[in-house]
């Protein structure tokens, strides 16, 4: 992602403290871009809501600042709220109102004019509009989920945060958001999701941050992520079972299955050198020989593991 000279969202020396002392959040500095989807995994309790819930002005920083577009979230708190769409974890909707009027009702908080033709459109690319007429409380938790994103889209904001967004949603209906948030940023709609799904940061992100304890340990373009911290191995199909490494290749650090037949070589893929063909080398000397062999990539998830591991 390219750097902008005004990024749309600005957090610089960001703290949050709470009474009793708990820090939620720890010094934190963040720029997002226009028009990128950034992808913030932390496991529970790490302070993704609270970064957000600062953001949204719903929970006052300690010290620090946020600027949206420019608006400071304080000094114009009203400017910067309506840039902002927030679809929060919870199902919290109006049960006994209808779809249609729900939605209108959240535009007209934001102090935007009526406009039907607008809310038809969001509810049409949510496949709400056949929804339209029916009470919240007769839909499946799927659809509500997708009234809530209505609801954040009503007064057509530029950044949408999206916290948790597919929590409890079915694998399908998964899909269908994901698809939903690649068009919105199609339209220019900056978004920053919260997920427990390492897979939706893999799929749908431009860049991936890892909060932990409160702190950002990593913010990475993700496909440099993946690149820069993947390891690949190296898997060694054996013609005969080996009962032990030789000392010969304890340089290595292979690992032997535990039927003697296969040897998994770890390597970096950022090094210079990967060492393979001095290994297939030592392995010639040493008369082991192999049938196969085949890589692997690192996945986000072990790579996201590791991080939180070493920061913990």
């Amino acid at each position: 992602m390219k750097s902008d000279e005004n990024p749309i969202l600005r957090i610089t020396a960001l703290n949050k403290f709470y009474s009793g002392g708990f820090q939620a959040l720890k010094d934190i500095n963040l720029q997002i871009e226009r028009g990128e989807i950034l992808a913030l995994l932390g496991p529970n309790g790490a302070g993704k809501t609270t970064l957000i819930s600062v953001v949204c002005g719903i929970v006052n920083p300690s010290s620090g600042s946020v600027s949206v577009d420019g608006f400071d979230i304080i000094k114009d708190f009203r400017k910067t709220r309506s840039i902002i769409g927030l679809v929060p974890q919870e199902l919290t909707t109006d049960s006994f109102e209808t779809v249609f009027n729900t939605v209108s009702f959240s535009r007209g908080l934001f102090g935007k004019p009526p406009s039907p033709s607008h809310i038809e459109k969001v509810l049409r690319s949510l496949s709400l509009w056949d929804k339209k007429d029916n009470m919240i409380m007769t839909l499946s938790g799927g659809m509500k989920r997708r009234v809530l994103i209505a609801k954040a889209l009503s007064h057509e904001p530029t950044v949408l945060f999206l916290d948790e967004p597919t929590a409890g949603v079915d694998v399908s209906l998964r899909k269908d958001m994901w698809q939903i948030v690649r068009e919105l940023k199609e339209e220019g709609v900056t978004i920053i999701l919260t997920t427990h799904y390492i897979e939706e940061a893999e799929e749908i992100a431009d860049r991936v941050g890892v909060i932990n304890n409160g702190e950002i340990i990593l913010i990475e373009e993700k496909d440099k992520l993946m690149e820069k911290l993947g390891k690949k191995q190296l898997i060694l199909d054996l013609r005969d079972s080996l009962a032990s490494v030789p000392d010969s290749m304890a340089d290595y650090n292979l690992e032997l299955s535990e039927d003697g037949m296969q040897l998994t070589y770890t390597f970096n893929t950022q090094r210079d050198r990967t060492g393979i063909t001095a290994l297939i080398d030592d392995l010639k000397l040493a008369d082991i020989a192999f049938r196969d062999l085949n890589t692997t990539q690192s996945s986000l998830e072990d790579i996201f593991v590791n991080l939180v591991e070493e920061s913990s």
